[in-house]
């Protein structure tokens, strides 16, 4: 009864933590999702929460000059909408920047000049001068402005010139960075596992010390390496095979260091049995190993792409900002500007760029469980 009592906790305990991730990962996911289709200028002034909510706004509108002017009753006057057809309330107005709130809707406002303001609820102002209007008068005000929702942050990431080219090159860099360190640990995480030989033991030391070394420590001193051997052999030290070495050296300690374990956790009746029937290592690596390490290889997989798909300093250091080698993560970083305040255009990008990492993962995830439960002994 006490077991039962125990399991049901832990149960209870396991559920509760797994809702709580989930709620974790799904509120941001789902507040960058909203703020993704939010008009430009509500998400600049509220947050995601408040998308259903009317958002208030404190714009400057400039009046036409001359050219729109009426003259009636021997007077100058303009009319026009504050809002330009859109929906939405104003609430103040004022005719200084000192004082944009000075005034109510349907009051009306006098300058100096001796230049009268009329603006309505809806929008609608009139401004009325006994001289004609050398140029257009500004209006600052306050609107109520309904919640609006839209594509536009959508269509402007993807109308960028020079995107197309830089999803190829994300590819071209993520694919073979994937591939390659996997094909090396897979080998070398065999050998550390299963196979006796002298130094085995420091050279695990070695690939768990470099868990622990900086990337931003080692990059430069790297590319300066490449660099001149580059300069030997008359390889340009800017080209994908820079990249995809950097990535496979940073990406090859972690890798070791998981299948190893994972390898090393196999039966060994099964490896036993094998040598006895003659098999060699190589045989035993590919056609018992492989099979049955599809999880951790799996994993992996999915970590490595996701880190050389998302990163952006390793391949502006090998790669250069250039238009025909700029990658995905480099051309949404020009979009937002040189300030980086463009947050319709961020959240939009970053829905973008997670649409092939979803897919890798979901891919991947059915070899996954296939590993899992292929990796029993029979």
């Amino acid at each position: 009864m006490v077991t039962s009592n125990k399991g049901s906790a832990l149960n209870l305990v396991v559920h509760a933590t797994v809702l709580f991730l989930v709620i974790m990962w799904t509120i941001p996911t789902a507040g960058l999702f909203i703020s993704s289709i939010r008009d430009k200028d509500q998400l600049s002034v509220s947050g995601w929460w408040t998308a259903l909510s009317a958002s208030e706004q404190q714009k400057v509108y400039r009046t036409a000059g001359a050219e729109s002017e009426i003259q009636e009753n021997g007077v100058y006057v303009l009319r026009g909408n504050l809002l330009e057809g859109g929906s939405g309330e104003v609430t103040k107005f004022g005719i200084s920047s000192l004082k944009p709130e000075a005034f109510a809707p349907g009051q009306e406002a006098k300058s100096r000049r001796d230049v009268r303001f009329k603006v309505m609820e809806n929008g609608d102002y009139e401004v009325i001068s006994e001289k004609s209007f050398r140029r257009g008068v500004r209006i600052f005000y306050t609107a109520e402005i309904p919640p609006r929702f839209t594509l536009d942050n959508y269509r402007t990431v993807m109308s960028s010139e020079g995107l197309g080219q830089s999803f190829i090159n994300s590819l071209t860099v993520t694919i073979p960075a994937t591939v390659i360190p996997i094909l090396i640990a897979a080998f070398a995480a065999y050998a550390l596992a299963w196979m006796k030989f002298p130094g085995r033991a420091l050279l695990i030391a070695g690939v768990v010390g470099l868990l622990v070394v900086p990337l931003q420590m080692s990059l430069i001193p790297l590319l300066t390496v490449y660099s001149k051997i580059g300069a030997f052999f008359g390889v340009d030290a800017k080209g994908y095979v820079g990249i995809w070495l950097a990535h496979t050296g940073f990406g090859l300690p972690l890798a070791i260091y998981l299948l190893r374990n994972y390898i090393s956790g196999l039966p060994g009746e099964i490896i036993e049995s094998a040598r006895v029937d003659g098999a060699s290592d190589f045989v035993i690596f590919r056609k018992i190993i492989l099979p049955l390490s599809f999880p951790a290889l799996a994993s992996f997989a999915i970590f490595q792409f996701l880190w050389v798909w998302n990163d952006l300093l390793i391949a502006t250091v090998f790669l250069g900002n250039t238009e025909e080698s700029l990658v995905l993560t480099g051309r949404l970083r020009e979009l937002l500007g040189s300030r980086g305040g463009n947050w319709e255009i961020l959240t939009a990008s970053a829905f973008i760029t997670i649409i092939i990492p979803l897919c890798v993962f979901f891919g991947l995830q059915r070899y996954l469980v296939r590993g899992l439960l292929a990796g029993s002994v029979k």
